[in-house]
């Protein structure tokens, strides 16, 4: 942790604002799917109805990426981060008053949309605050906070259903979500504004529309390269999550999956993993760390559904898969914000992330498709595979990012700090100059 010894307090302060606003959101997520069984109890819904309201605030949770990425462009980050954050504790708090079915649909629906944009709100600003060298570890690290808030829900639901009947438990569960908004006051107070940058890159395409911008002939190769690898990332990852449970129950007849000590392997290699990349991808690249972990998760559930093997070696290698699989998103928050500039790095990192997670939706349907005619262990392989091919071959289609330099925000105690001044004034002595030649050009 010595590079954790080397940042500034303004650094430290931000990397711990987007992680507990990241564990926190995972909280709240991570309840729901606990707490369907008592929801079903409670209505009388059917499972069906439970999964719509899951599928919805995914897909709304999509949208809300894009939206908070245009958002953080125009108004800034700390400003998108702050209203991404009220808005899902809001509608999280507003969840546990819903009377009816229909209520808590439109609800979660419109909670998913502070959840999407609170990680794009939270990765751009943060990797314009940390050090380029210690980048990837720091968004790293936050991707882990989902494990720790996936732990926490776990947790909070014991406590809250021992003590709580079943009818009224979801409900304070749910109230316990509208915590996050407690960030918000931490953030004005702690975390400021990255500077902005004034080249001429950006000056140009801050002028367009941000949503436009991400299509500008300078840019539109890394946006359609980088939504690829949001595609491939997110396809393999559903794919395994929605069908793989499945394919151990119904047709290796395990019954791991009901287990305990299954969940806790899961979460447990969930933050392994994500650190695992935090280090790796400072040292070896983003592009070369992204392929290992797919290539190495292409393996790993290939393994898992053609390998003749019992419920204790299944448990175990349920570690690895949990590990590769984190590893990948945990690489993306550094990527994904290194390719772009300045005036459109929101919307740029919003939309690859998030074009992916609505596309990829295709991926397990493709599998069920494909299990009508062959083995669905057989189906998910090829699947899989197929989608984390997509994330090697994208990749390869990349630039390394790895110590790109992009906007800093140092502590005036920072060594650095003199230097991004300077920096600064230069930008600025530059825009001046060209002021003036075009003031001279047009007498």
């Amino acid at each position: 942790m010595n590079w954790y010894r080397e940042i500034s307090p303004t650094e430290k302060s931000t990397l711990w604002t987007c992680f507990g606003g990241w564990a926190l959101d995972a909280v709240d997520t991570q309840a729901f799917s606990l707490v369907i069984p008592a929801l079903i109890a409670t209505w009388g819904i059917s499972k069906g109805q439970a999964g719509l309201i899951g599928g919805a605030t995914l897909v709304a949770g999509a949208l809300g990426g894009l939206f908070a990425g245009v958002l953080s462009d125009r108004y800034g980050r700390v400003r998108a981060l702050q209203i991404t954050v009220l808005w899902f504790s809001l509608f999280t708090l507003l969840s546990a008053c819903a009377q009816n079915y229909e209520q808590l649909l439109v609800l979660k629906s419109l909670q998913g949309l502070g959840f999407g944009g609170e990680w794009t709100a939270g990765s751009v600003l943060l990797s314009e605050t940390i050090r380029a060298k210690h980048r990837g570890k720091a968004l790293g690290i936050v991707q882990s906070a989902w494990g720790f808030g996936w732990a926490g829900a776990v947790l909070l639901y014991a406590i809250v259903f021992s003590w709580v009947s079943p009818q009224w438990a979801w409900r304070v569960l749910f109230a316990l979500g509208a915590i996050p908004a407690v960030l918000v006051l931490y953030a004005r107070r702690n975390v400021p504004e990255p500077p902005r940058d004034t080249s001429a890159t950006t000056l140009k395409l801050d002028a367009k529309l941000p949503v436009l911008g991400i299509f500008d002939r300078s840019v539109i190769r890394t946006t359609i390269v980088g939504g690829l690898i949001g595609l491939g990332a997110h396809g393999g990852y559903h794919a395994i999550t929605t069908w793989l449970p499945t394919y151990l129950k119904t047709q290796r007849h395990l019954s791991v999956l009901g287990t305990g000590g299954y969940l806790a392997v899961v979460i447990v290699a969930f933050i392994c993993g994500c650190f695992v990349s935090a280090w790796l991808q400072d040292r070896i690249g983003r592009r070369l760390n992204l392929i290992l972990f797919a290539l190495c998760c292409a393996i790993t559930v290939n393994l898992y559904v053609f390998l003749p093997i019992g419920d204790t070696a299944m448990l175990a290698l349920s570690f690895p898969l949990g590990l590769f699989s984190a590893g990948i998103p945990a690489t993306l928050g550094a990527l994904f914000n290194e390719l772009y500039p300045q005036g459109v790095r929101g919307t740029g990192v919003g939309f690859c992330y998030n074009f992916g997670r609505i596309v990829s939706a295709g991926f397990p349907v493709l599998v069920g498709h494909m299990g009508n005619s062959m083995p669905i262990g057989s189906a998910l392989g090829i699947d899989a595979g197929a989608a984390y091919g997509l994330v090697v071959i994208a990749a390869l289609m990349l630039p390394e990012t790895k110590g790109r330099k992009i906007a800093e925000t140092r502590s005036s105690s920072d060594p650095g700090t003199q230097n991004r001044q300077a920096d600064a004034a230069h930008v600025a002595g530059a825009s001046r100059d060209a002021q003036k030649a075009h003031e001279a050009r047009a007498s």
